[in-house]
Protein backbone atom coordinates (compact mmCIF):
# COMPACT_ATOMS: atom_id res chain seq x y z
CA UNK A 1 0.00 0.00 0.00
CA UNK A 2 1.40 3.45 -0.89
CA UNK A 3 2.47 5.72 1.94
CA UNK A 4 -0.08 8.45 2.64
CA UNK A 5 0.69 11.40 4.88
CA UNK A 6 -1.32 10.84 8.05
CA UNK A 7 -1.49 14.61 8.62
CA UNK A 8 -2.95 15.21 5.17
CA UNK A 9 -6.26 16.99 5.60
CA UNK A 10 -7.59 18.24 2.30
CA UNK A 11 -8.19 21.82 1.30
CA UNK A 12 -11.96 22.10 0.86
CA UNK A 13 -13.57 24.54 -1.60
CA UNK A 14 -17.14 24.95 -2.80
CA UNK A 15 -17.69 26.53 -6.21
CA UNK A 16 -20.95 28.22 -7.19
CA UNK A 17 -22.92 27.34 -10.31
CA UNK A 18 -21.97 30.05 -12.82
CA UNK A 19 -24.77 29.38 -15.31
CA UNK A 20 -22.57 27.30 -17.64
CA UNK A 21 -20.52 25.17 -15.24
CA UNK A 22 -22.85 23.64 -12.64
CA UNK A 23 -20.16 22.71 -10.09
CA UNK A 24 -21.53 20.99 -6.99
CA UNK A 25 -22.63 21.97 -3.47
CA UNK A 26 -20.30 19.23 -2.16
CA UNK A 27 -16.73 20.47 -1.67
CA UNK A 28 -13.90 20.02 -4.12
CA UNK A 29 -11.01 18.52 -2.10
CA UNK A 30 -7.24 18.83 -2.60
CA UNK A 31 -4.68 16.87 -0.62
CA UNK A 32 -1.29 18.63 -0.91
CA UNK A 33 1.70 16.29 -0.76
CA UNK A 34 -0.48 13.39 0.36
CA UNK A 35 1.25 10.53 -1.45
CA UNK A 36 4.89 9.47 -1.08
CA UNK A 37 5.69 8.50 -4.66
CA UNK A 38 8.01 5.76 -5.87
CA UNK A 39 10.53 7.72 -7.96
CA UNK A 40 10.73 5.06 -10.63
CA UNK A 41 7.02 4.27 -10.89
CA UNK A 42 4.92 7.13 -9.47
CA UNK A 43 1.88 6.36 -11.64
CA UNK A 44 1.78 2.80 -10.28
CA UNK A 45 1.99 4.14 -6.71
CA UNK A 46 -1.13 6.27 -7.27
CA UNK A 47 -2.95 3.47 -9.10
CA UNK A 48 -2.34 1.11 -6.17
CA UNK A 49 -3.66 3.71 -3.72
CA UNK A 50 -6.81 4.47 -5.70
CA UNK A 51 -7.46 0.79 -6.42
CA UNK A 52 -7.02 -0.20 -2.77
CA UNK A 53 -9.67 2.40 -1.89
CA UNK A 54 -12.21 1.19 -4.45
CA UNK A 55 -11.69 3.77 -7.22
CA UNK A 56 -11.13 2.33 -10.70
CA UNK A 57 -11.58 2.88 -14.46
CA UNK A 58 -8.13 4.50 -14.25
CA UNK A 59 -6.29 6.41 -16.93
CA UNK A 60 -2.93 8.19 -17.32
CA UNK A 61 -2.58 11.53 -19.09
CA UNK A 62 -2.80 15.19 -18.11
CA UNK A 63 -5.71 17.61 -17.66
CA UNK A 64 -7.38 18.97 -20.79
CA UNK A 65 -6.52 22.57 -21.70
CA UNK A 66 -10.20 23.41 -22.29
CA UNK A 67 -12.87 23.95 -19.65
CA UNK A 68 -14.95 20.83 -19.05
CA UNK A 69 -16.74 18.87 -16.34
CA UNK A 70 -18.31 15.46 -15.75
CA UNK A 71 -22.05 15.38 -15.05
CA UNK A 72 -22.52 11.68 -14.30
CA UNK A 73 -19.49 10.76 -12.20
CA UNK A 74 -17.08 12.05 -9.53
CA UNK A 75 -13.37 12.09 -10.45
CA UNK A 76 -10.02 11.92 -8.65
CA UNK A 77 -6.77 13.25 -10.12
CA UNK A 78 -3.48 12.01 -8.64
CA UNK A 79 -0.43 14.00 -9.72
CA UNK A 80 2.35 11.52 -10.47
CA UNK A 81 4.98 13.78 -12.04
CA UNK A 82 5.66 17.45 -12.58
CA UNK A 83 3.34 20.33 -11.79
CA UNK A 84 0.57 22.38 -13.39
CA UNK A 85 -1.62 25.41 -12.88
CA UNK A 86 -5.25 24.25 -13.11
CA UNK A 87 -8.39 26.33 -12.78
CA UNK A 88 -11.06 24.45 -10.86
CA UNK A 89 -14.68 25.59 -10.66
CA UNK A 90 -14.95 27.22 -14.10
CA UNK A 91 -14.04 30.72 -15.22
CA UNK A 92 -15.05 32.15 -11.82
CA UNK A 93 -13.31 29.37 -9.88
CA UNK A 94 -9.83 29.19 -8.38
CA UNK A 95 -6.44 28.62 -9.97
CA UNK A 96 -4.30 26.14 -8.05
CA UNK A 97 -0.75 24.94 -8.49
CA UNK A 98 -0.79 21.14 -8.23
CA UNK A 99 2.33 18.99 -8.17
CA UNK A 100 3.61 15.44 -7.77
CA UNK A 101 2.10 13.81 -4.68
CA UNK A 102 -1.04 16.00 -4.68
CA UNK A 103 -4.52 14.56 -5.12
CA UNK A 104 -7.61 16.52 -6.25
CA UNK A 105 -11.12 15.08 -5.79
CA UNK A 106 -13.82 16.61 -7.97
CA UNK A 107 -17.49 16.06 -7.19
CA UNK A 108 -19.60 15.64 -10.35
CA UNK A 109 -20.07 18.95 -12.18
CA UNK A 110 -16.81 20.58 -11.05
CA UNK A 111 -15.25 22.53 -13.90
CA UNK A 112 -11.54 22.06 -14.57
CA UNK A 113 -9.01 23.27 -17.12
CA UNK A 114 -5.21 23.08 -17.32
CA UNK A 115 -3.75 26.56 -17.83
CA UNK A 116 -0.06 25.53 -17.91
CA UNK A 117 1.99 22.46 -17.10
CA UNK A 118 5.57 21.25 -16.86
CA UNK A 119 6.72 19.02 -19.71
CA UNK A 120 6.76 15.97 -17.41
CA UNK A 121 3.26 16.57 -15.97
CA UNK A 122 1.53 13.22 -15.50
CA UNK A 123 -1.84 12.51 -13.90
CA UNK A 124 -3.60 9.30 -12.88
CA UNK A 125 -7.37 9.73 -12.97
CA UNK A 126 -9.97 7.38 -11.52
CA UNK A 127 -13.66 7.11 -10.67
CA UNK A 128 -15.73 5.43 -7.98
CA UNK A 129 -17.90 2.48 -9.07
CA UNK A 130 -20.78 3.62 -11.26
CA UNK A 131 -21.43 4.95 -14.73
CA UNK A 132 -18.58 5.68 -17.15
CA UNK A 133 -16.96 9.11 -17.40
CA UNK A 134 -18.77 11.69 -19.51
CA UNK A 135 -17.14 14.86 -20.79
CA UNK A 136 -19.23 18.03 -20.90
CA UNK A 137 -18.27 21.43 -22.24
CA UNK A 138 -19.89 24.52 -20.71
CA UNK A 139 -22.95 25.19 -22.89
CA UNK A 140 -26.49 26.15 -21.83
CA UNK A 141 -27.88 22.79 -23.06
CA UNK A 142 -25.21 20.74 -21.23
CA UNK A 143 -25.75 22.82 -18.09
CA UNK A 144 -29.51 22.17 -18.15
CA UNK A 145 -28.96 18.40 -18.52
CA UNK A 146 -26.25 18.38 -15.82
CA UNK A 147 -28.59 19.97 -13.27
CA UNK A 148 -30.74 16.83 -13.63
CA UNK A 149 -27.95 14.22 -13.61
CA UNK A 150 -25.59 15.56 -10.92
CA UNK A 151 -28.03 15.06 -7.99
CA UNK A 152 -28.43 11.41 -9.07
CA UNK A 153 -24.68 10.62 -8.90
CA UNK A 154 -24.16 8.24 -5.99
CA UNK A 155 -21.84 9.18 -3.16
CA UNK A 156 -18.60 7.18 -3.10
CA UNK A 157 -18.28 4.73 -0.22
CA UNK A 158 -14.59 5.61 0.20
CA UNK A 159 -12.17 8.50 -0.02
CA UNK A 160 -9.64 7.59 -2.79
CA UNK A 161 -6.73 8.60 -0.53
CA UNK A 162 -7.82 7.59 2.98
CA UNK A 163 -10.48 4.93 2.41
CA UNK A 164 -13.74 4.37 4.27
CA UNK A 165 -12.84 6.72 7.14
CA UNK A 166 -11.45 9.51 4.95
CA UNK A 167 -12.54 13.14 4.86
CA UNK A 168 -14.58 12.73 1.66
CA UNK A 169 -16.93 10.34 3.48
CA UNK A 170 -17.67 12.91 6.21
CA UNK A 171 -17.58 16.05 4.00
CA UNK A 172 -19.72 14.85 1.09
CA UNK A 173 -23.38 14.52 1.99
CA UNK A 174 -26.29 13.91 -0.38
Amino acid sequence: MPVVSTKAEPLSLVFEDDGLVPNNPMPFLVYKGAVALDRGHPEETIERLFGANGWGAMWRNGVYDFLHYHASVHEVLGIARGHARVRFGGDNGKELEISAGDVAILPAGTGHQCLSASRDFSVVGAYPPGPPMDLQRPTPANHARALKTIPQVKLPKTDPVKGADGPLVRLWKS
